[in-house]
């Protein structure tokens, strides 16, 4: 089966659009979905953003609120806007670093962009970040893990990684190195991956 990354911030609103919508896309189109959490606050600081761009351009801003009030509605999912925004999403993406990559994954992700979008619930909050693993069936140890000294290298890693790949906002998804950017673009982003094992095996012309 074919595969996408989706590489996400649980601070960004349109990546919660996604992972409430991608399991569904990606299972009608055959795509196997490989969850990427990781933080864009490093990433923003190198282009010189000290902030969101919501944040940062006013009317960028009051675009987003109306659109996520259209959106959310148009798809059926719950919404209610966040008391801070953006929310520092560290603890909850070093504790999803430790989690093994399989089916308990995406619903502690879903867990957590909930809390943060359709609950109020601050994901920084060590007490909601363990909430959201039990969600999941799971127990603190990743959260533990997460506090521990050095805790975070391997969302630091990760971080790494989404420089190499030229990600610069959430969300992404990446199919054999190539990158499409928002959540409008993972149609297309599907798309690509469901027609690029055919390509693979094409005998060349």
């Amino acid at each position: 089966m074919s595969e996408l990354e989706f590489w996400f911030d649980f601070a960004s609103p349109y990546a919660y659009l996604a992972a409430e919508t991608i399991e569904s896309a990606a299972g009608e189109a055959g795509v196997a979905v490989r969850w990427k959490p990781f933080v864009l606050g490093p990433i923003f600081q190198e282009q010189g953003w000290a902030d969101s761009p919501f944040n940062l351009f006013p009317a960028k801003g009051r675009y987003l609120w109306r659109d996520l009030q259209r959106e959310t509605r148009r798809l059926g999912v719950p919404w209610r806007r966040p008391t801070r925004f953006p929310f520092n999403s560290a603890l909850a993406t070093k504790t999803a670093t430790w989690i093994e990559p399989d089916e308990r994954l995406p619903v502690y992700c879903r867990a957590v962009f909930r809390a943060g979008f359709a609950e109020r619930r601050d994901p920084a909050t060590p007490s909601v970040v363990s909430a959201c693993l039990r969600a999941a069936g799971l127990d603190d140890s990743a959260l533990e893990r997460a506090r521990a000294e050095d805790g975070g290298r391997r969302l630091r890693a990760d971080v790494h990684r989404a420089r190499e790949l030229d990600i610069f906002g959430a969300p992404s998804f990446v199919v054999d190195g190539e990158l499409f950017w928002g959540n409008e673009r993972l149609a297309s982003a599907l798309e690509r991956a469901w027609i690029s094992p055919t390509l693979d095996c094409r005998s060349p012309p």
